[in-house]
């Protein structure tokens, strides 16, 4: 299960996720967590992982304010896992000011 979410792992862009954001199917995943790890939790339904992530805020839901924040931005990517029916990313690391 582990390699073939790992098919799935690539960088993505904003407009890539456009269609799962609108079917509320994104999460974010935290820094500290192994993006495969999450995937295969999720895939084999590790409901006590996944509860302890959740309450532990390092699997989110992305915020109006990250929506609007990317949405201005063609160029953001993001690392992304698909386990089906979500897609899993990283936040985009953040943009020095110049």
């Amino acid at each position: 299960m582990r390699e073939r979410i790992a098919e799935t792992l690539g960088d993505v862009h904003w407009s890539d996720l456009r269609a799962h954001l609108a079917r509320d199917a994104v999460i974010i995943v935290d820094d500290a967590l192994d993006l495969l790890d999450v995937g295969v939790a999720l895939a084999k339904n590790d409901v006590p992982s996944v509860d302890a992530w959740i309450r532990a805020g390092k699997l989110q839901k992305p915020t109006a304010e990250e929506l609007t924040r990317w949405s201005l931005d063609a160029s953001t990517r993001f690392l992304a896992a698909i386990v089906q029916p979500f897609v899993l990313i990283r936040r985009p690391p953040a943009k020095a000011l110049s």
